[in-house]
């Protein structure tokens, strides 16, 4: 254990001693390597470590938080008794005992990647560099990462005079490929990063990282021959897998209970609503195995859920945590979806594996059934405003849709629109559900967050671009 149930008793019952109704100590030791090779030379290789301690106090909706490094019972206490000053009422109760509680085991993994000898992972890079490499002289620049975490956590909750203690380990590990392609003054760029709570044999057993390699490189060869992106209102054929990023952001954001319970998301009063067509359903599922947003408990030692947010075009759910299901009053509950980078961040809800669920249509149907459009493969940076959901999202890669089929590639296309818009002129739904693997920064820090869709076409959607209108 990283922490001795006695010291956590004593910091639990400092921290209760001036009426808070809830006490919490999280407790994370994480370890982890990371690898760069660039054109096929060692760049850098790193190790770290940290090992810290949140405590959070609550009453009613006021809540409060600190956090250290020094794992002492006279520097937890002090923290806990320095936090709890914060309140003046009586003690509401003392806890006398802590339950150790099973947790479920959704990542299992049985070769732990911080155990794999640097010189197998160097060995591993290079093949991925070098399957760029042999795709085009055109190629520059080659960048191959590898890196690993694994975070053990300890929860420990009152409510009443027992605590309860969740222990949790989880593994991450990705791979990191990155294409510079150059032609005279055109330099032009492609990157994936699939990652994955997993152990060595998924990276280099179940992922087809050399091909995954030549695809990276392929892309960026493409876009070098890339016209400027058109502009104007279009109908927008989206690829699945990380296509998702644009519901990510634009729609799941607007669906966390940290902005909803405060009135502060475009969806706060949408619940039992229609906010989306009927086509879309929607769920934030943090119990998929071994996936890299799942977890086997949340950051408050709740159990993750498979959570729906849209059914049908229906709103049915946020993502809650324990604070914000207090601003609900009884009416939710939380359910598995809070969160945070580290000890250093207080937990609010957050998006795991978050996924418009598969359709019926053929996505080769969807292209075909297009006459003039874009298609959008894949997105690079954008921005996103919570309160009305408006947002502008880059595509990393592009073409025109002519009679039908894919066409030539563009560069500098933008997506503009609003959640609310975009969830209601969906179309059409592809059967070919996929998902992409991403960080997602908010309130309570960086987290890996999956991200998933399968095709999806919509329709009158703002397209920004250099290149004049689309003929």
């Amino acid at each position: 254990m990283l922490l001795s149930k006695t010291t956590a008793l004593a910091v639990l019952n400092e921290g209760l001693a001036t009426g808070a109704d809830y006490a919490e100590i999280y407790v994370e030791e994480t370890k982890g390597n990371n690898l760069t090779l660039e054109n096929g030379l060692v760049e850098s290789l790193s190790a770290s470590s940290s090992i810290g301690v949140g405590i959070r106090l609550l009453l009613g909706t006021r809540m409060v938080y600190g956090h250290t490094s020094d794992l002492s019972k006279a520097s937890l206490c002090r923290l806990a008794r320095d936090l709890s000053a914060s309140f003046s009422e009586e003690r509401k109760f003392t806890v006398s005992s802590i339950k150790k509680e099973r947790v479920k085991v959704i990542n299992k993994f049985r070769d732990p990647l911080d155990e794999v000898p640097t010189e197998a992972k160097i060995a591993y890079l290079r093949e991925v560099d070098q399957a760029m490499k042999e795709v085009d002289a055109r190629l520059v620049r080659r960048i191959a990462i590898f890196s690993n975490v694994l975070k053990r956590t300890e929860v420990y909750n009152a409510e009443g005079e027992e605590a309860h203690l969740y222990p949790n380990l989880n593994q991450r590990g990705r791979l990191i490929i990155e294409a510079f392609a150059q032609e005279g003054d055109n330099l032009q760029t492609a990157f994936a990063g699939p990652g994955r709570c997993d152990g060595w044999h998924y990276f280099t057993q179940e992922l087809d990282y050399k091909g995954k390699a030549r695809q990276v490189a392929e892309k960026a060869i493409r876009l070098l021959s890339a016209k400027d992106c058109p502009s104007g209102v279009y109908t927008v054929v989206i690829a699945n897998g990380w296509g998702g990023v644009l519901f990510h952001e634009s729609c799941g954001h607007s669906l966390e209970a940290e902005a909803t319970s405060r009135g502060l998301s475009v969806f706060s009063e949408s619940l039992g609503k229609q906010i989306a067509s009927p086509l879309v359903t929607a769920y934030d599922d943090g119990t998929i195995p071994n996936e890299w947003g799942s977890s086997n408990i949340d950051s408050e030692g709740h159990k993750t859920q498979k959570n729906l947010l849209i059914e049908k075009g229906i709103c049915k759910g946020f993502m809650v945590d324990r604070l914000s299901a207090r601003r609900f009053e009884g009416k939710l509950e939380a359910n598995g979806t809070a969160r945070r980078q580290s000890y250093k961040y207080a937990p609010v809800s957050r998006m795991s594996n978050t996924y418009i669920a598969a359709g019926k249509d053929d996505p080769k149907d969807i292209i075909a059934d297009t006459k003039l459009g874009i298609y959008v493969a894949d997105f690079g940076g954008g921005s996103v405003q919570p309160t009305t959901g408006e947002f502008n999202f880059a595509a990393s890669e592009a073409y025109i849709i002519r009679d039908g089929k894919i066409a030539e590639p563009v560069k500098g296309c933008i997506c503009i629109g609003s959640g609310k818009d975009v969830l209601m002129n969906i179309d059409r739904v592809g059967n070919d559900l996929a998902l992409g693997q991403g960080n997602c920064g908010a309130s309570s820090g960086l987290i890996c967050v999956n991200v998933g869709q399968p095709t999806i076409r919509i329709q009158n959607l703002v397209i920004g671009g250099n290149g004049g209108k689309l003929e």
